[in-house]
């Protein structure tokens, strides 16, 4: 049975717990809405990103009049000129990347780390060939390369590297000479969507990226890749649970299930089983077909038909809509036994990656002619 909390009457654009999941991160500080937070594990350091261009970093330390240990943030030095949309703790968190919007026909990605010398967060921007906002980066295992997806519906996989920081990297899949700013891989969307969301497998071999074309893609760089496309709306948000499995979810408000290898892979169901007290039963998508808003616009498609005088909008999933946000909970080794996500409904949502339906989407859209 998934863990559900009601935080906020809001929505909720980001989520990150710290290392032991005792605590989740929901701060204030920035002018403009937080459009991403993550919470680096092991330094117990929190990074956010705002759309007031600006990024801090929170440490704890005691307040000089009271002696309770507070959080303060120390502003980060961008040098980004328009929203920042994401951000992400390196694996090793001794830098983070944020990604930014357009600006002049370009965009950017500020990889910060910090100089001792000076006391403050400095950055080095990955800039070429980025040609629209950047919605999501994630960091490769290795510390050095960088997935990002943007809204010119490409993936694309970066060097990261810094000499300063980081030890030479040994070859990948993706490369051997790995200067700043070298492109090592890049992906086009399968139908020209915006890139939502994207993210390394454990090992780092395999990357899978959501567009908002209502598909996702499975990208082996030596090898094929994988394109899945959806009959529902839009994923925005994805996490690897192991090598072989993605859990992602979206404007659908639920999280789907995806299962393969380099030989194909497949949707196989969703964590939200419809049981949740105060859903309806049945599978979730076969519910939601036939519920509220969605119901309203079907029946007027494909009948002719108009129920705008209907109140029922009732959602048969466990989100009330979209979910923005899908993180790795528990687990360990590539391992990840549960993930939490949080939405638009202000809700935050913790699911066990073992249980939920496994239906294909034939099996849903006949149960849905019955």
């Amino acid at each position: 049975m998934p863990q559900v909390f009601t935080i906020s009457q809001t929505p909720i654009t980001a989520h990150a717990f710290n290392g032991d999941r005792s605590q989740v991160a929901l701060l204030s500080e920035h002018d403009k809405t937080i459009t991403s937070i993550d919470w680096a594990p092991n330094s117990n350091q929190i990074v956010t990103a705002s759309q007031d261009r600006n990024a801090y970093v929170w440490q704890q330390t005691p307040d000089p009049v009271t002696g309770k240990i507070i959080w303060k943030p120390t502003l980060v030095l961008l040098r980004i000129n328009r929203a920042a949309t994401h951000v992400r703790w390196s694996p090793k968190e001794d830098k983070f990347a944020v990604a930014g919007s357009l600006i002049f026909f370009f965009s950017a990605i500020a990889i910060c780390s910090f100089d001792p010398e000076n006391n403050w967060w400095v950055s080095k921007l990955l800039k070429k060939p980025i040609r629209s906002t950047v919605l999501s980066v994630d960091w490769h295992p290795n510390n050095v390369l960088l997935a990002a997806g943007s809204a010119d519906m490409k993936a694309r996989v970066f060097s990261a590297y810094i000499k300063e920081i980081d030890e030479r990297p040994a070859a990948t899949v993706w490369g051997s000479k790995l200067p700043f700013n070298t492109i090592c891989a890049e992906f086009a969307s399968a139908a020209g969507g915006w890139v939502h969301g994207v993210g390394f497998s454990p090992s780092g071999d395999v990357l899978a990226f959501v567009s908002h074309d209502s598909s996702i893609s499975i990208a082996y760089p030596s090898g094929p890749i994988h394109t899945i496309r959806m009959p529902t709306l839009p994923l925005v948000t994805l996490t690897w649970t192991s090598e072989d499995m993605i859990v992602a979810a979206g404007h659908d408000c639920q999280p789907m299930v995806f299962s393969g290898s380099d030989a194909g892979w497949q949707e196989v169901g969703t964590l939200d089983d419809g049981s949740h007290a105060g859903s309806k039963a049945g599978p979730s998508a076969v519910g939601r077909l036939k519920t509220g808003a969605f119901a309203t616009f079907r029946d007027a498609d494909s009948r002719g038909q108009s129920s705008l005088g209907s109140t029922d909008t009732k959602l048969s999933t466990i989100h009330q809509n979209t979910i923005t946000s899908i993180r790795p909970y528990e687990g360990a080794g590539g391992q990840v036994t549960k993930v939490s996500t949080t939405g638009v409904d202000g809700k935050l949502v913790i699911w066990d990656t073992a249980s939920g339906q496994r239906f294909s989407w034939s099996e849903w859209a006949a149960m849905s002619m019955n």
